[in-house]
């Protein structure tokens, strides 16, 4: 891949990450596609076994959130309905969906694909609406 190829790429990826993060004020940042919860920007997105529903914490952190990146919001966001806001251990703020924290996948390289679902054993979920 050329240094052009993945500038564009690297340029997609963040672009398409701060346009789930910058979503507050009334505007959700989830949506459904063809029965399954993803954002904005038509990624899939995600919940983990590891995570207890309504604890208010995330138990994806280091590595794990390299792998498992979550669905930021950003400090104006509300909860609504079935969904929340939960504080991370570095200090952003996550979206969650019943009390489980939402997480992307980062071998999702473009909207539709649900490469992580039940991965590491089963551990990992897509949200099915």
């Amino acid at each position: 891949m050329n240094i052009f190829k993945k500038l564009g790429f690297a340029m997609l990826v963040v672009s398409s990450l701060a346009a789930c993060v910058s979503l507050s004020g009334g505007q959700s940042i989830v949506k459904t596609e063809d029965g399954v919860l993803v954002s904005t920007n038509n990624m899939t997105l995600y919940t983990f076994d590891g995570d207890q529903a309504g604890s208010g914490k995330s138990t994806c952190n280091g590595g794990c959130a390299i792998n498992w990146p979550p669905l930021l919001v950003d400090v104006n966001s509300t909860s609504y309905g079935s969904y929340s806001i939960i504080k991370r251990d570095d200090g952003k703020q996550q979206f969650a969906y019943k009390g489980k924290p939402l997480y992307y996948y980062s071998l999702d390289k473009k909207p539709g694909e649900r490469n992580g679902d039940n991965a590491l054993n089963g551990a990992w979920h897509i949200v099915r609406m």
